[in-house]
């Protein structure tokens, strides 16, 4: 059995997770959210807006105010093994905490009900995928940065992969970019897209403006601590939403088909370092 995803869920409006007035006071103040399956939301603002807090909330590694229900039942409920089957979390990127060979740090991450031949296809698939192929013997603190991001995100999608966890619905995923070239980059965004469209849904901590513009299926903006905006890319992602929160001008200017965000009086050259 291939690792490879197929749309095999319904994509209905189904909800996967809902928040009703959610808060961590003073970093995040109330906020109300839904998020239906297999939908791809970036979670954008500036540094200190609360994008990490609200991340952490919705993983229940934080306590809040509010109520937090993941496929129907409150956060609370949901218990040690039971909720690493439903929900994948990814921190910042940290340093290595243990020394092991990389394919063994993979395998803590493997769902417990997978069976072993599952486990191996698709760690041989993100492994490609990811180029890490070569690198599943080598010890952890023998990785660069981007190797060790990369070997973070290959565990922590092996414990949400469909085909080896059908249980698995959520997805979040904070700066999961860093340290990632453009190849990386894309070869993530390549599988988030077949995650998404087996009905997993994914939330984001992004800071790369004009690729939440291209990627995102909704877009949530944070500003001190409030939500801003929350909509699909073509109503958030607009000079005259985000030049307020992020305290500087934007243009969308035109370039062949596409638009792209840039700073007033920067040129193309500044699109991506919005």
């Amino acid at each position: 059995m291939t690792p490879r995803l197929s749309r095999y869920r319904s994509m209905s409006d189904a909800g996967v997770l809902e928040l009703q007035h959610v808060a961590v006071l003073p970093r995040l103040y109330p906020v109300s959210l839904r998020v239906a399956a297999g939908r791809l939301i970036h979670l954008i603002g500036p540094n200190g807006a609360g994008k990490s807090t609200l991340l952490a909330g919705i993983g229940g590694l934080i306590k809040v105010t509010g109520e937090i229900s993941l496929l129907g039942r409150p956060l609370s409920h949901w218990h040690g093994a039971d909720l690493a089957l439903r929900r994948g979390y990814l921190r910042q990127q940290t340093l290595p905490a243990a020394v092991m060979p990389v394919f063994q740090y993979l395998m803590l991450h493997q769902p417990g009900i997978a069976t072993e031949q599952s486990v191996d296809d698709t760690v041989g698939y993100l492994a490609n995928a990811l180029a890490l192929a070569d690198k599943l013997d080598r010890p952890l603190n023998h990785l660069s940065g981007g190797e060790w991001q990369r070997v973070r995100l290959a565990a922590v999608l092996l414990q949400v992969w469909p085909t080896i966890n059908p249980l698995a619905s959520l997805l979040l995923l904070d700066e999961p970019a860093a340290s990632l070239d453009i190849a990386q980059h894309v070869a993530l965004d390549t599988l988030l897209a077949e995650l998404t469209a087996a009905g997993i849904s994914v939330v984001v901590c992004a800071h790369d403006l004009n690729h939440t513009l291209r990627h995102a299926h909704e877009v949530w903006l944070l500003s001190a601590g409030h939500l801003a905006a929350v909509g699909n890319p073509r109503s958030v992602m607009r000079p005259e939403v985000l030049s307020p929160v992020f305290g500087v001008e934007f243009e969308l200017l035109p370039a062949g088909d596409k638009h792209w965000l840039v700073t007033s009086g920067s040129g193309l050259s500044a699109a991506t370092a919005v």
